[in-house]
Parts: structure tokens; C-alpha cells; sequence
């Protein structure tokens, strides 16, 4: 009976420390892939040695290989590619490339791998970026609709389609040096004829046989259907000598066009879910801390290779595509890390005899530590890159652009008004002031969504609106008025301080993204906040009171004393209001320091807005501490006491000039 039960038993135990691994990586902030990868190396052979690396866990796993392949290929999407698919296709093969040779290269001159197709494999191991671990980081940070964060989408939706390339063609590697061409030729030849199959069932037989099932209307028969069309389809390509995770990403390809595709998804992602976990826990049954330790120096080699020279590569090869330094340095820094579907190929490696049990653990713990690494260095990026900034000969090099639109269009204008930020918001906003007679200046750094500039005869000027060197040309004392409509948060935060340095005076209207930034964007100095999901309720509020009778007289005066108290009669309670803001995130990228008032300090009992702070020194208070007491934001009324503590930001010359005010040098 034992033995029978040894599966049951073996799901549980991994399951459980997977999930208790997971949860650990979730309270830390860590992805819950690194929780999975721990839990394996507790229960496995390197820990309690509750599972061992062979048996019934392992081929549970390859079910969890075939559906996250499945799962990529039905939500792979060819429309978001085509925005940009200049960087994206061709963008992403020369980084591969760059990165396979430089990867290989570097481990086959070193003696790391000791023939050159094991070099390749593990060059194209490196060269694989982490689609899930990076798109969690930008969601969390709201940094998915930046140019920055396009960038690394595309590129990173690349590599995971050029990921079945890779296993179609690289097991060729194994065949003797005098018949690789031939082998390669001929695995090129089997992957294209199982493509064009494909191709040719999923246009004429696999809708039809899916919209058989969906008849049944039963949701078990549904789901067993698709379950046996992944994994069917998946060991016909194994059969192949295709391997199973290109066969289950082809399944899936073939579904996504198919009108049925989203329910298919539905109902397969919790199966997937449960999979893969077991997939990547299975993984860490491989780790092994005292190996890696006895390895360490070509461990560190390996994560160097990654870290630092893909991140080169990809900030080199962003570059070229025409972008500006400081977006090709945070995308090149964004996906150095190693990928989840590394662990796909280099197992295929391990299986076709190319990684020995050593070098698969190298790779194995290379990819869990540049994981590990990757959310704290998406994290600092801005940080370091706004300390750069804070020299105008780098932030002229990190904004310079070798498309930009010439020097002097904004230093031509007067009376004009200025928009950054040319999305979705910005384009409606230039239309409505364009056909209005106003004159206007557009400043953005997609030179694709500039071209309606060009056939209209607006004037713009193409860089990151945060640039203090682009807003200098912008012309803004002369300017009416500034909208801030960019994607991106801290931007926002940067460009509105920024403009507000060069023109203390000139009226912006910003964008605030969530709720928690719409006091500290009127904090710096907006004079009116925008809240998208706000603005929707108040006309939907609107329309809702005009049909129910109520005057329209009484519906616009709500609607403006809403607007007017900048939202906050329907935010949450104040006190939980505050509880919940955070504080660190609404200055992220923003030069802070905290200074207490003295006894001899000329502010003493005079109000912010008696001192004049942003006008005299161009520096915000944004919080007064006081009695182990936090007031964030504090109004103009707010009244400057003995000890208190003031949390300012500025540059270094508005914080010395700060300084100067508050010992009453200034």
C-alpha cells in the first residue's frame, strides 16, 4: 500500500513546500518563482531529502513544461509586435546572437565547456530574459505603458517565441561535426513541415473540432478536449525529435485565433498553474547550495556574463535602434536576469548529453540568482539614473537622441502652450487644443507616434519630457500653460519639478496615475490633478443624477466641489487615506533631505505659505515631522514650529538654497 501511495505522498510533500516557499517569497516581495526553486532544494536530495531527483515528480513536471508553453502560445498576441516590431524582431535577434557568442565564447576560451555546440547551448541559456518576473515588476510599479517598458515587453515576447526555434534546432548540436549541417538542414526541414501543419490545421481543423467540443456544453468535456489537443500535439512533435515544449507552444498557437481561445485559457491556466509549479519545484530539487559554493568562482562568472554583459548587449543594441541612452540603459538593465524558460532548454540540454550534471547545476543556480537580483535592480534603476542626471553634461548624453528634432523649435515660441506626452491621453488633449487655434508644443520620445506632428506642422521636440536640458528648449516662461500626460510616474514627478525650477509660475495641469499621487503632484506644485478613474465616476455620477432628475445646476456644482477638493469627499477615510500612502513611493527618483528648525531660524511661526519656499528657493516641503508625528503634504496654513523636521525636495542647488533660507542667509 505504501508503495502505491509513494505519488500521492511525493505531490503532497512538493505542493506543500512549494507552497509554503511561495508564500515566504510573497511576504518578502520576491517572486514566487524563487519560492518554488527553495522549496524544491529544502525537500530535495541537498535538504531533507524527501524526494529524490528521480521518479513520478519529474514526469509531472514535463506536463508543466508542455502547458506554460501551451499558455504562451494562445496569449501570444502578433498586433502588440507590429508597434514596435523593428526593435522587437530584428532588436531581439541581434541581442541573442550577441549574447549566444559572447556567452559561449567566454565559457569556451575560459574551459568552462569544452566543445563548441555545448558553448552555443549555453550562450542561448544566457540569452533568455524572464518574460514573467519582468512584467509583474513593471505592472507593480505601473510602468507597462512607458517606452522603457514597450521595449522590454517586445523584446521579451521575442525571445520567448525564438525559445521554439532554439528547441527545434539546437538538439542538432549532438550530431557528429562533419553531418551538423546536414542534421541542422534537416531539423529545420521536420520544424518547418510540423509548422505548415499546423498552420494548415489550425486554420480548417482545429476551429472546427473546438467548436465541436464547446457544443457539448460541458465544461469537464471542454477541458479535457484541449488538455489532450496540448499534450497530443506535443508528443507528435517529441516523436518528431522536436521536444515537447515546441509541440505544446505550436498547440497553442494553433487555439489562438480561435474564437473559443480566451475560454480555452480560462480553463486550463489553474491546471497549468499546478503544473509548472511542481515544473520549477522540481528544478529546485537540483540545487545544490554546497555545489554551488565548491563552483562559486564560475557561478559568479556566469551571473557576470549575464548582469553585466547582456545588459550591454541589449543597452548597445537598443542603441542602435535609435533610442535614447537613459531608455536603452534601463531596458538593458531591466532584462539581464535569466529567464523561467531557460530552465526549459537547459533541461533539454541535460537530456540531449550537452550539460553534464555540473554544468546543468551551474546553469540552474546562474538563472535563481539573477531572478533573485532582478526585482531590487529594476528597482534602483531609477534612482541611480536621477543621480546621473544631476550633471547636464550626462543627462545631455543619457536624453540625446540621434533622432531628434532640431534644437531651436521650442526657443521660437511664445504664448504656447506645452504638452509632454504624446499617448493615448496627450494625443486626445492636442487635438482638442489643435483644432481650438492654440499654438503647441508636443514633447515625446516615440518617434513613431510623432509622425502625425510632422503632417500637421506641430512643433515638438523629441526626448524624455524629465530632461531639464529638453525642457530648457521648450521655452517654458514664455509658455501659457503645461499638461504632463506621460505613462510613466516618475517622470511625471520629475518633468513637473523640473519645469516648475525653470518656470515658478506657468500653470501645468498632470495626469496622476493612482489615487496616493494626487497630493504630492499638487505638493510640488500642479495646479490641477487629473485622476482618470475619478474623472470617469464624476461623468458617470453626472450622467447618472441628470436621468434620475436632478438639476443640472446641482449636478455641476457636485462635480466641481468633487474637483475642487481634488477628490477627496469620495476617497477613502482621511486617517485611512493617509495610513495607506506611501510615502517613499510618491518621491521615488526625487533628491530628499530632512532638516530640523532651529531656535535662531527666521521661519519660526510663520506659515509655508508666508515663507514663499518654492518661489525663493525653487525646493517643496513634503512632510513635517513633529512629536514622532508624520503630517504629509502639509498645506499653505501649516504653521513652522520649534524642532520641527521638514522633509524637502529639490536639486542640490534649491536644497543649498533651502538651507540658506532657513538660517536666514537667503
Amino acid at each position: 500500500m505504501a508503495g502505491k501511495l509513494t505519488l500521492i505522498v511525493e505531490l503532497v510533500t512538493v505542493l506543500g513546500a512549494a507552497t509554503l516557499g511561495g508564500h515566504l517569497a510573497n511576504r518578502l516581495r520576491q517572486p514566487l518563482l524563487l519560492g518554488y526553486l527553495l522549496a524544491g532544494t529544502v525537500v530535495g536530495p541537498a535538504g531533507f531529502k524527501l524526494i529524490t531527483t528521480e521518479g513520478n515528480i519529474q514526469v509531472l513536471a514535463e506536463i508543466g513544461v508542455a502547458l506554460l508553453l501551451f499558455v504562451l502560445g494562445v496569449e501570444f498576441s502578433f498586433k502588440d509586435l507590429l508597434r514596435l516590431k523593428t526593435i522587437a524582431f530584428g532588436g531581439t535577434a541581434l541581442q541573442i546572437v550577441l549574447t549566444i557568442l559572447l556567452g559561449g565564447g567566454l565559457t569556451y576560451l575560459t574551459g568552462w565547456v569544452d566543445s563548441i555546440p555545448k558553448a552555443i547551448f549555453l550562450g542561448a541559456v544566457l540569452s533568455l530574459s524572464s518574460t514573467a518576473v519582468v512584467l509583474k515588476s513593471l505592472i507593480e510599479r505601473n510602468e507597462v505603458q512607458t517606452i522603457h517598458g514597450q521595449v522590454m515587453l517586445a523584446i521579451l515576447i521575442v525571445q520567448d517565441l525564438a525559445l521554439g526555434v532554439m528547441l527545434a534546432v539546437l538538439p542538432a548540436l549532438t550530431q557528429p561535426p562533419e553531418t551538423i549541417g546536414i542534421a541542422i538542414g534537416f531539423a529545420v526541414f521536420k520544424a518547418s513541415l510540423f509548422l505548415v501543419g499546423a498552420f494548415l490545421s489550425g486554420r480548417w481543423l482545429i476551429p472546427w473540432l473546438i467548436r465541436w467540443m464547446a457544443q457539448s456544453e460541458s465544461q469537464e468535456l471542454f477541458l479535457l478536449g484541449i488538455l489532450v489537443l496540448c499534450l497530443g500535439i506535443a508528443l507528435l512533435a517529441s516523436s518528431l525529435g522536436l521536444g515537447i515544449a515546441m509541440g505544446a507552444f505550436v498547440a497553442g498557437l494553433m487555439i489562438s485565433n480561435v474564437e473559443y481561445a480566451d475560454h480555452a485559457l480560462d480553463r486550463i491556466l489553474p491546471m497549468r498553474d499546478v503544473f509548472s509549479t511542481l515544473f520549477f519545484t522540481s528544478i529546485g530539487l537540483l540545487i545544490d547550495p554546497v555545489f554551488l559554493l565548491e563552483n562559486l568562482r564560475e557561478l559568479l562568472g556566469l551571473v557576470a556574463i549575464s548582469m553585466l554583459g547582456k545588459a550591454a548587449i541589449v543597452t548597445l543594441v537598443v542603441r542602435l535602434f535609435g533610442y535614447a541612452l537613459k531608455t536603452s540603459l534601463t531596458v538593458g538593465l531591466g532584462i539581464n536576469q535569466i529567464g523561467e524558460f531557460s530552465f526549459v532548454l537547459a533541461s533539454v540540454a541535460q537530456v540531449q548529453g550537452l550539460f553534464s550534471n555540473r554544468l546543468y547545476g551551474l546553469a540552474i543556480g546562474t538563472t535563481a540568482i539573477t531572478l533573485l537580483i532582478t526585482p531590487f535592480n529594476l528597482k534602483s534603476i531609477p534612482y541611480w539614473l536621477t543621480w546621473l542626471e544631476r550633471w547636464p553634461p550626462v543627462d545631455a548624453i543619457l536624453h540625446s537622441n540621434r533622432l531628434s528634432h532640431p534644437a531651436d523649435v521650442g526657443e521660437k515660441l511664445t504664448g504656447h502652450i506645452v504638452v509632454a506626452g504624446y499617448g493615448r491621453v496627450g494625443q486626445t488633449l492636442v487635438r482638442m487644443l489643435y483644432f481650438q487655434g492654440y499654438q503647441i508644443l508636443v514633447i515625446d520620445n516615440n518617434e513613431a507616434a510623432l509622425q502625425i506632428l510632422r503632417e500637421r506642422n506641430i512643433p515638438y521636440l523629441f526626448g524624455d519630457a524629465s530632461s531639464q536640458i529638453v525642457l530648457e528648449k521648450a521655452n517654458l516662461a514664455t509658455a501659457k500653460a503645461m499638461a504632463i500626460t506621460l505613462p510613466d510616474p516618475l517622470a511625471t514627478r520629475l518633468t513637473l519639478k523640473r519645469a516648475l525650477s525653470l518656470a515658478p509660475d506657468l500653470d501645468i495641469t498632470v495626469r496622476a496615475h493612482v489615487n496616493s499621487e494626487i497630493d504630492s503632484l499638487y505638493q510640488l506644485g500642479a495646479q490641477e490633478v487629473v485622476q482618470p478613474e475619478f474623472e470617469a465616476a464624476l461623468e458617470m455620477g453626472a450622467h447618472l443624477l441628470l436621468k434620475l432628475g436632478d438639476s443640472t445646476f446641482d449636478v455641476q456644482q457636485m462635480v466641481h466641489r468633487y474637483r475642487s477638493g481634488r477628490y477627496r469627499d469620495i476617497l477613502p477615510e482621511r486617517a485611512e487615506y493617509w495610513g495607506a500612502s506611501n510615502l517613499e513611493s510618491a518621491l521615488e527618483g526625487l533628491q530628499r533631505n530632512w532638516y530640523v528648525v532651529q531656535a535662531d531660524s527666521p521661519l519660526l511661526g510663520r506659515t509655508l505659505a508666508q515663507v514663499q519656499v518654492r518661489r525663493l528657493t525653487g525646493a517643496t516641503v513634503m512632510a513635517i515631522e513633529r512629536n514622532k508625528k508624520l503630517y504629509r503634504y502639509p498645506m499653505g496654513d501649516a504653521m513652522i514650529e520649534l524642532g520641527d523636521r521638514l522633509l524637502v525636495v529639490g536639486n542640490d542647488k534649491e536644497h543649498d538654497a533651502f538651507l540658506a533660507l532657513l538660517q536666514g542667509n537667503l
